[in-house]
């Protein structure tokens, strides 16, 4: 037992300056923890993505190197609007919040089909995190989500034009809102 420690019938009664201490950092620990707030660690400070762009494909095929990473470039930090003035008649604020992270694929022969549709989810307010082509077998274009996402995957569809809403399977994300592009309609 150590010196400033004692014990009497309660068990071990410790100083209150220690205790008084403990307090403290107690609280600064929740402190930090509200004001930290509750943050996606794959986007930086400015809304980019860490890893768009990377290269990374799913089904194990190489990228085409007009697509990879292309969205990257018309990024825009998180909140911000094209340099536009303010109440400018031509761009309606979207009736719905589009609040979900999206990936879009190319699953077809024509280039840079997931760039433009991620250039034009990003005018109406989506947060597109990857653009790169998709190998295997799918019908025709689809929305893939994962339930929670299910409302939010039905407003992407009806802004692409997109008919078929399908929940998502391996080895697609479970957090996001994945967007398969079969045909350049």
């Amino acid at each position: 037992m150590t010196p400033a420690a004692r014990r009497d019938e309660h068990g071990l009664v410790l100083p209150s300056w220690l205790v008084a201490v403990c307090a403290v950092v107690v609280a600064l620990a929740v402190v930090g923890f509200a004001v930290s707030g509750d943050r996606d660690p794959e986007v930086t400070a400015d809304g980019s993505n860490q890893q768009a762009g990377t290269g990374a494909t799913r089904g194990g095929a190489e990228p085409d190197s007009e697509e990879t990473g292309s969205a990257d470039s018309d990024k825009r930090p998180q909140g911000t609007k094209a340099d536009e003035p303010e109440g400018d008649p031509e761009r309606e604020e979207p009736a719905e919040r589009r609040t979900a992270y999206v990936e879009v694929y190319n699953n077809s022969g024509i280039t840079g089909l997931a760039a433009g549709a991620a250039a034009t989810l990003q005018d109406t307010g989506w947060r597109v995190v990857t653009t790169d082509n998709w190998y295997g077998e799918i019908p025709t274009d689809t929305v893939y989500y994962p339930a929670p996402l299910a409302g939010q995957a039905e407003l992407l569809a009806g802004d692409l034009g997109i008919d078929r809403v399908q929940r998502a399977v391996e080895p697609m994300s479970f957090d996001r809102l994945t967007v398969i592009l079969v045909t350049g309609a």
